[in-house]
């Protein structure tokens, strides 16, 4: 595990800000309060998402996936060179897998997810070294603060199940 950068802090607290900003729509409050941003090479957010899996029927609409997606599309090239991924909560295999194709440089997450983290708790899809692209991974970040709000999610909604151990 790599050392947080300054201005990872800043970036997970805007990140911890999107997903806490009340749901809307038809399918409010279904999904897990995760947020994700894509920073450019110099830190400005070029592009940001949460969760969106309820809102769009899609089962692959994580804020990981709507923000490399959205980003992609604006800077018009699908590779993410020398971009950051700054996720509320650590990758799952499907996200960390799409960040390794999009060639992102960084992933910075905030809370460890004990069921289905891809970035060194349960798998480490991120750093696996017999895939040809490598990340630097950065967890941890904020951790309580977004495991706090992943916690809250699941005892407003299932009366604990679900709910991150240590918080």
């Amino acid at each position: 595990m790599t050392v947080a950068r300054p201005g990872d802090e800043a970036a997970m607290r805007a990140a911890l800000d999107l997903a806490a900003q009340p749901p809307t729509g038809p399918q409010a409050g279904i999904d897990v309060p995760i947020a994700a941003l894509v920073l450019g090479p110099g830190g400005d957010i070029v592009a940001s998402a949460t969760n969106a899996r309820a809102a769009h029927d899609d089962p692959t609409a994580h804020a990981e996936i709507v923000a490399m997606r959205r980003a992609a599309q604006l800077l018009g090239n699908w590779r993410l060179d020398d971009h950051t991924l700054v996720v509320t909560m650590e990758p799952c295999p499907m996200c960390a897998g799409a960040a390794r194709l999009a060639r992102v440089g960084r992933v910075v997450f905030g809370a460890w997810n004990d069921d289905y983290g891809a970035a060194g708790s349960v798998w480490d899809v991120l750093r696996e070294g017999r895939l040809p692209v490598r990340v630097e991974v950065v967890g941890g970040v904020l951790e309580r603060d977004c495991a706090q709000l992943v916690k809250s999610f699941f005892q407003d909604r299932r009366g604990g199940a679900g709910v991150i151990e240590g918080v």
